[in-house]
């Protein structure tokens, strides 16, 4: 980032003074599963907004620009496609495995950043959120499963993008690895999936 994109970037306000009152824990938990796919230093990994400090029109753009994302029924038409069978149907053809982390990370990260540029309400990202969780209950019993799963997803997708631009080609895998492994790290305080375990979905909700 620039010194004068940074110098900006700290001007906006922080993303709790818009939105005060902590997640809850089943709260924190379904955020987290969007962790892996939040790698930028200004990504936010405890509140629903998806970034520190708030930045609406950054959301707006990468949504139009990553996901041709314009409206709210270009984001019901992502989501529903996500939840339906995402990236995990080419995984199933190709190795035999649906790896739905993948498509629940991006599920919610989309969320996230429909309700950061105001195609959501809070209620209704909430609403989304919500309904994601069964089906990865479902699939995996920790953390551990879920960055594994996220991380064939993730191959898989890469692999489909041979032969584009190299300024169009993510990040190495070996860069979703590194930040997995600090996500795993029990001795990382800041990890959101230390501060919401795997198990923390199936107790009773809580204020953090």
């Amino acid at each position: 980032m620039r010194l004068s994109s940074m110098w900006n970037w700290r001007r906006r306000p922080r993303t709790e003074r818009r939105y005060p009152v902590p997640l809850t824990t089943h709260q924190l938990w379904m955020v987290s599963l969007s962790a892996p796919v939040s790698r930028d230093r200004n990504a936010s990994r405890t509140t629903l907004y998806p970034f520190t400090r708030i930045d609406d029109d950054s959301a707006r753009r990468w949504l139009a620009e990553q996901w041709e994302i314009t409206s709210r029924d270009d984001l019901a038409r992502r989501l529903d496609g996500l939840a339906r069978s995402g990236y995990r149907a080419r995984a199933q053809r190709q190795l035999g495995v649906a790896p739905l982390a993948w498509d629940a990370a991006l599920y919610v990260d989309i969320s996230r950043r429909g309700f950061g540029c105001g195609m959501l309400t809070e209620a209704e990202a909430w609403t989304a959120l919500k309904n994601i969780v069964p089906a990865v209950v479902g699939t995996y019993a920790s953390w551990r499963e879920y960055a594994d799963h996220y991380l064939l997803g993730r191959q898989v997708w890469r692999d489909g993008l041979r032969g584009t631009s190299d300024s169009s080609l993510p990040a190495p895998q070996s860069a979703a690895d590194t930040h997995l492994r600090a996500l795993l790290d029990p001795a990382n305080r800041t990890s959101p999936w230390n501060l919401a375990p795997w198990d923390t979905i199936g107790h009773p909700d809580r204020a953090r």
